[in-house]
């Protein structure tokens, strides 16, 4: 972690409803990554960097690693269809979110600590298969470090 003029990164925020994360490059400056609505891979969008770091509030908001994992995750979840392990997985957590919903309740401390759980998991998943494809914005570690 680098300490910049009143910024610690690397640093999450959820930034109009779409994870962003803020990482400092090998030079020392900081590097912007989205997360893309349509492959759940990362963009470099360095563009909103005032913007996020300054404009706090409102529609911004600043996130832990851990709640980054779990707001990617259920970004990813809500936006892309697929095959595999990890669409499978999305899928239990939607199934265990509709039973709560269709019986008028929250969900349970286990549920909800199943769902956490298997979002770190799928986190994990999702981020190898990007840096397996040559995704420079993919980090693992996030999760394994949450």
């Amino acid at each position: 972690m680098t300490e910049m003029p009143g910024l610690i990164l690397p640093s999450y925020y959820l930034y109009y409803q779409s994870p962003v994360k803020i990482v400092e490059t090998p030079e020392g400056g900081a590097r912007v990554w989205r997360v893309s609505i349509d492959s759940g891979g990362w963009h470099e969008k360095n563009d909103i960097f005032v913007e996020i770091t300054l404009g706090v509030g409102g529609d911004i908001f600043s996130r832990s690693a851990e709640d980054f994992v779990q707001e990617v995750e259920a970004f990813r979840a809500f936006h892309l269809k697929g095959e595999g392990p990890i669409f499978a997985l999305y899928e239990t957590v939607r199934g265990i979110e509709s039973q709560a919903d269709a019986e008028g309740r929250r969900e349970t401390p286990r549920e909800q600590a199943l769902i956490r759980g298997i979002r770190q998991r799928t986190f994990v998943m999702f981020e190898e298969e990007l840096r397996a494809a040559g995704d420079p914005g993919a980090d693992p570690d996030i999760a394994r470090a949450a």
